[in-house]
This record gives C-alpha cells, sequence and structure tokens, in this order.
C-alpha cells in the first residue's frame, strides 16, 4: 500500500481512512468545518489553489461523487478536467501511459474513480513526487471521502463520537463506503459500532474490525444515535445471496415502525443512490430525521479539506464571529 502521509505525518494522498491517526481525521474535520462556511457565502471561491490543476480520472460512473469533487475544486480556484474514461478514446493506450501523458500536462492532483479494487493506490504508486491522488472509490476497497463526510455530518448533529452507538445496515459485503465509514469512525473513538445484516451479505471478517454484528434488525437499532443505511450494490453480486427486493425491504428496509427502535433524536443517513422501497423507505427518507442531502452538502467542504490539506496549501479560513 502506498504510503498516505509525508515524514512529517501531513497528508500527500487519500487513499483509505485504514490506519490513519485520530488526530488526522479530526484535523480534515476541523478544516472542512472552516470551509464549510465559505459555502454558506454569496461568493463561494477561495484562491487556494488558484494556478493548480485538478484531474477527475473516473473509470466508473458517478454524478454525486464526481460532481461534488469538481465544485470543491472550483470553490478552491483550481482548473478541472473532467476525464470520463468510459467515453474517452484511449485507443488501447494502457493506464500507466495515459497517467503520464496527463501527467505531462502539468496535473497537480487526480481524483480516480474505478471498479477494481487498489486502482487508487496504483495511480498513486507511478505519480510524480508533486502530484496527490485522492481515492473517489476503488471496487469493494474503499471510499475514504464518502466516510469522512459521513463523519462531519455525525458530528455536526450529535458531538463527541464516544457516546455514540452508529449502526451500518445493509450490503456490508459489497460496500466500500462501509469498510471506509468502520475505520473512520473506530478511529475517532465511536462507543459502539453495529453491522446489521444477512449473513449472505456479511464479510467472515467482519467481527475482527470491533464491530457488533446482528442479523435482527429492530434488535441492531435499540438505542441507536446515527442509522447508516447503505446501498444494495446488486451489480457487484455473484449467485443468489439474496431473497426478493420486496422480501429484502420487509426485513432489512428502514421504515417508520424499524426506526421507532434507535433513540428519539437518531439521524437517518445513506450515502446514494437510494432505492425507494428496497433499503428505505419513502417517508423516512424525506423525513425529520433524515441528513442525506446535509450528506450531499458536507461532502463538498470535506473534498475541499482534503484537496486543500494533500496539495500543502491549507490556511486557517477566519470563523464568522460568533
Amino acid at each position: 500500500m502506498t504510503t498516505q502521509l509525508h515524514a512529517d505525518g501531513r497528508l500527500r494522498h487519500f487513499l483509505t481512512t485504514e490506519g490513519l491517526p485520530r488526530q488526522l481525521l479530526l484535523q480534515i474535520l476541523d478544516t472542512a468545518e472552516s470551509f464549510a462556511g465559505v459555502i454558506d457565502k454569496s461568493v463561494k471561491k477561495v484562491p487556494l489553489l488558484r494556478g493548480r490543476t485538478v484531474i477527475n480520472l473516473f473509470f466508473e460512473a458517478s454524478t454525486r461523487t464526481r460532481i461534488t469533487f469538481e465544485l470543491a475544486a472550483k470553490r478552491l480556484s483550481a482548473d478541472v478536467l473532467n476525464v470520463n474514461v468510459a467515453t474517452t478514446s484511449v485507443k488501447g493506450e494502457s493506464l500507466l501511459d495515459m497517467l503520464r501523458n496527463l501527467e505531462a500536462m502539468q496535473a497537480d492532483m487526480f481524483v480516480v474513480r474505478h471498479a477494481e479494487s487498489g486502482a487508487a493506490d496504483y495511480v498513486a504508486r507511478h505519480v510524480g513526487p508533486g502530484v496527490s491522488v485522492l481515492n473517489a472509490g476503488d471496487g469493494r476497497h474503499a471510499h475514504p471521502t464518502q466516510a469522512m463526510l459521513d463523519a462531519f455530518t455525525i458530528r455536526r448533529h450529535k458531538g463527541d463520537f464516544e457516546p455514540l452507538i452508529i449502526a451500518i445496515v445493509g450490503d456490508v459485503m459489497h460496500s466500500r463506503v462501509a469498510r471506509s465509514q468502520i475505520h473512520a469512525l473506530s478511529a475517532l473513538g465511536t462507543g459502539e459500532i453495529r453491522v446489521i445484516a444477512p449473513r449472505t451479505l456479511l464479510p467472515r471478517d467482519i467481527e475482527s474490525l470491533g464491530v457488533r454484528v446482528f442479523h435482527d434488525m429492530r434488535l441492531g437499532l435499540q438505542e441507536a444515535d446515527v442509522v447508516m443505511m447503505l446501498r444494495l450494490q446488486r451489480e457487484r453480486m455473484q449467485g443468489a445471496l439474496l431473497p426478493s427486493e420486496p422480501e429484502y425491504f420487509r426485513i432489512y428496509g428502514l421504515t417508520e415502525d424499524k426506526l421507532a427502535a434507535a433513540k428519539p433524536d437518531a439521524i437517518v443517513m445513506h450515502p446514494g443512490p437510494i432505492n425507494r422501497g428496497v433499503e428505505i423507505d419513502s417517508r423516512v427518507a424525506e423525513g425529520p430525521r433524515s441528513v442525506i442531502l446535509e450528506q450531499v452538502t458536507n461532502g463538498i467542504a470535506v473534498r475541499m479539506a482534503v484537496m486543500s490539506m494533500t496539495l500543502g496549501v491549507y490556511q486557517e479560513m477566519p470563523r464568522e464571529p460568533a
């Protein structure tokens, strides 16, 4: 695995939340908090990445992730190029040759999304010393900025992580989001992390990550402070791992009735896209405890934070007077 840190502990790349120290994750959250105020202003730009070039290199389709990375870079005043490899002619060119050509165009950062686990790490191992790589999702492996925007959203609503019970529900087996969430939440000192899923959608080694496993959804949601639903990723499944979608919804879909087992002030999250009537009922997704759209908004500030930190240009943004 490519080291993500410089010798002095600063971020060089952001490929995974696994193994990162708590203090660094808190620095990302604090930096994102300072950028959140910028997003609310009429002029939403700061000049920190002026003259820098960010290339979004997406080998896998995306909407929210690509757009929020693009917005984050533009709000930092960077020049942004979007390369959708699925629709771009590469004429038999290897990934390494493509990278070298893009780097020759004076790229400063690659944001990489790929269907294969380890792709972002491969890119990071082959870029020059002045180029940073951010993982926008690789196979089943990791989605670190999603995990950090989730943590940012939780902290804004709940404060310290130590007292919290956080339940992650659904297709953990195929979810890069779940893996990154578990590593980040553990490092941040979360009191209890639960995973709730059928046995066929849980990795065999999941308990080694320090989580509590539940197969009964109502039992797993008891007294939870945060309910994090996962997308059912049929495109990554091989074989019959599930009953019908209506049956899955009956057992593991989040409804107002099941949510009643959680704390009255529990928040509901989902990384999107939502499969309504499969993972979550529309009344819950649009209800008063849902923070799903806040997650999307918060993704801009978090990605601004990671971009500025990896390129080493972050400076303390002035906070609004209390």
